[in-house]
């Protein structure tokens, strides 16, 4: 089952960050105007995701490539927050506002996820740190 979960954070992280190239307006709306350089940002936070996911898949650079993500997910929080504090829609259907700020504390939920996913088993520790 952990495998399974680490392969679908991997795939979850990969499709996240090409929507950040596919889909660039949607995350300039819900940037705060405080973040300098949106656009470079957008585009920066969309190729840390990709590589992210793509670290998850190999085994040497798993545990490197979680606390990317965590730190990614800390870094973004702020667009989250100001996403639901000035009901910004993105898309093209109208979202009820609980969404929003149901996003808020996804980003712990999705914090613990890739971190217990690429937590080495005890009994395979040393074989993972090869």
């Amino acid at each position: 089952m952990k495998k399974f979960l680490l392969y679908l954070a991997a795939v979850f992280y990969i499709g996240a960050g090409i929507l950040h190239f596919r889909a660039t307006a949607s995350y300039l709306k819900i940037m705060p105007p405080y973040v300098p350089w949106p656009l470079a940002m957008v585009y920066l936070s969309g190729a840390a995701e990709i590589a992210g996911g793509v670290g998850l898949l190999i085994p040497r650079a798993r545990r490197t490539a979680a606390w990317g993500l965590v730190a990614l997910l800390i870094a973004v929080f702020p667009a989250n927050l100001h996403m639901a504090i000035h009901h910004i829609q993105i898309g093209a259907s109208h979202l009820p506002e609980w969404i929003a700020w149901a996003r808020l504390p996804l980003q712990g939920v999705l914090i613990w996820w890739v971190l217990w996913c690429t937590q080495p088993e005890p009994w395979n520790y040393y074989r993972d740190r090869r």
